[in-house]
């Protein structure tokens, strides 16, 4: 099952490792994406409004998962490529065992919190209770949605990215089913699409689960490996940590400027959040292709070939560079037309409008956030976290305060999408000159003691 990326062409092995993560990660994304589209077209625009106001939460919740799968993952790919296997092994029990207890955590905490939340984001009281119930049911599935993200991070991590993606069609699938029969045959509402998500993902984890744990039994050793390491956990938070702040970038940008656009009513609700979709949907294969380019590195920082780590870099450029120029050039021609499958042409041309606002301005620098994020896999691949810190978090502060600066001007509420780019192209600078400098280099594997 798992694929050595230590050998091999740099460009055709990291392309077809990142290509199932794109797809993958795309159909996770698209579960709430389809919750919108369903409320929007069959219950109306206050739905809409409703899932939306939410959609900075629930794509926290999802940036966290990820996050921490990627940090775990980190150390599981660079003793794969050491060809530490028994240790590798300790290293993935001990991921699973932890993602569970703090996808119960968060749960029981969204559970007790989330009108708490809600009222802290100034949602309107006419789509208060429709987003609470959202909200409250999706919580109630965080356990599953931690513990797929767990599996997926220890399948990329082996170099095995095909699994995922099956998993992911077939629970997309599934929760689009979902929805059109609670909401359309049942009349469930909003409800009804937070439930539809909450079975989709069970079903996802449950699949991965049972074929993980097949292949992990498959995977020989000299001795019997740690059911739970401590030390090893402490390793991993310390890639985890930093990679759940990056990962959560875009959702923390959404939590600390979504107050801003509540200011602004329901109809800028409803564009930015039909766009905020559109635009999580086109940003994630330029952050998969950096996830990609993490592994890559960290299998080949583990086997001791950071020359290889340049050519994968340059590949991981050079792939993210056609994709975001592609979707760059279809939202700004046919972003209309995707903005259309929200929300009626005719009853919604303001909230439209403000959503073309959006796409124009931030789908235009799509190059600055790929190259960003592919400088920043290589950082986190090779456990240089300290200036890949420094450039995720400069990047988030210069949003958010870009963000209340400009809006309090003239620009409005199109100072919240100017803000986007300007972090992004900072964040760039920082991790790229980092990369220039090779002192990224001298770090030591992690997870095996020195």
């Amino acid at each position: 099952m798992a694929k050595d990326m230590t050998v091999g062409r740099p460009f055709p092995t990291l392309f077809k490792f990142a290509m199932p993560m794109v797809l993958g990660n795309l159909f996770q994304q698209l579960y709430n994406v389809v919750d919108s589209m369903v409320v929007g077209n069959f219950v109306g625009e206050d739905a809409l409004a409703a899932v939306g106001t939410t959609t900075s939460i629930t794509f926290l919740f999802i940036a966290v998962a990820i996050g921490m799968g990627i940090g775990c993952s980190v150390v599981i790919s660079q003793l794969f490529g050491a060809k530490h296997i028994d240790t590798m092994k300790s290293a993935i029990s001990t991921s699973l065992l932890s993602m569970f207890a703090l996808g119960a955590f968060l749960s029981l905490l969204g559970l007790a919190a989330h009108r708490l939340i809600l009222t802290w984001l100034s949602v309107p009281e006419n789509i208060f209770e429709d987003a609470a119930a959202y909200l409250r049911i999706y919580c109630m599935g965080l356990i599953f949605l931690f513990m797929y993200n767990i599996l997926n991070s220890v399948f990329n991590a082996l170099g095995e990215s095909r699994f995922p993606l099956l998993f992911l069609t077939l629970s997309s699938l599934l929760n689009v089913i979902l929805d059109l029969y609670f909401v359309i045959r049942l009349e469930m509402g909003v409800p009804g699409v937070a439930w539809a998500t909450l079975i989709a993902q069970g079903t996802s984890a449950m699949l991965s689960f049972f074929v993980l744990m097949r292949h992990f039994k498959r995977i020989e050793t000299t001795e019997k490996p740690k059911l739970f390491d401590g030390r090893l956990l402490a390793r991993m938070f310390r890639l985890a940590v930093p990679t759940t702040i990056q990962q959560s970038i875009v959702s923390l940008g959404l939590v600390f400027v979504q107050g801003l656009v509540n200011g602004y009513g329901s109809v800028v609700i409803a564009g930015y959040t039909a766009a905020t979709k559109i635009d999580t949907i086109a940003i994630n294969p330029m952050v998969q292709v950096g996830n990609a380019v993490s592994t890559f590195t960290a299998q080949n920082m583990g086997a001791g070939k950071t020359e290889r780590v340049k050519s994968g870099l340059v590949s991981g450029l050079i792939i993210s560079a056609g994709i975001s120029l592609s979707l760059a050039a279809i939202l700004f021609f046919f972003g209309e037309s995707f903005l259309n499958a929200f929300m009626d042409s005719k009853k919604s041309v303001d909230a439209i409008r403000f959503g073309i606002d959006y796409i124009h301005v931030v789908s235009a620098f799509y190059v600055l956030m790929g190259t960003m994020n592919v400088f920043n896999g290589v950082l986190r691949g090779a456990g240089d976290m300290r200036v890949f810190m420094a450039a995720t978090l400069t990047n988030f502060s210069l949003r958010v305060v870009c963000a209340h600066l400009f809006s309090a001007s003239a620009m409005g509420p199109a100072g919240i999408w100017w803000s986007i780019p300007i972090g992004w192209g900072v964040g760039a600078l920082i991790s790229g000159t980092r990369f220039a400098s090779g002192k990224w280099k001298t770090k030591k594997l992690i997870g095996v003691e020195e």
